[in-house]
């Protein structure tokens, strides 16, 4: 682990996005709720919160923080054509997660971010493998970082 105990605090954000890629039908279903294992989009973000609180837990240099703020966002949606031509006949749906995570801190919450985006995206599949397991992740990535001694980045 990187010793961190001389660095100055200070607010750090990370926002993290990743998609999964579904048949329009599985959609159908996670937009109505009627997904036989509940709430898919409820269950996602409370799966998500729960990852980005134990990021450390997973990620074996990372250090444990006491995160301020977990924000994870969902939008359904239609995939783009290029993606859904990758993936065989049909139209193509998806579901884009963002998440939002901050702390105040010696170092940042990038991981916890990734992690958080990761694990809500597995549990949309653990949720709807029944109906559709050619489900596929993509796009997974940091869009943004703010705070500490390297400042900002924001994805172009």
């Amino acid at each position: 682990m990187v010793d961190v105990a001389d660095k100055a605090a200070s607010h750090r954000i990370a926002i993290a996005q990743g998609r999964i890629v579904m048949n329009s039908a599985t959609l159908a279903i996670i937009v109505a709720g009627n997904a036989k294992k509940g709430d898919v989009l409820g269950i996602a973000r409370v799966a998500g919160i729960m990852a980005a609180k134990k990021t450390s837990d997973l990620i074996p240099l990372c250090h444990p923080l006491a995160l301020t703020h977990v924000a994870i966002d969902f939008i359904a949606g239609h995939a783009i054509p290029k993606v859904a031509s990758s993936l065989g006949e049909g139209e193509k749906g998806a579901v884009t997660c963002t998440a939002t995570v901050a702390t105040v801190g010696p170092t940042g919450v990038e991981m916890e971010a990734l992690t958080a985006v990761s694990v809500a995206l597995l549990t949309i599949y653990d949720m709807c493998k029944a109906v559709d397991r050619g489900m596929t992740f993509t796009d997974i990535k940091l869009l943004e970082k703010h705070g500490g001694k390297s400042g900002s980045f924001v994805k172009a």
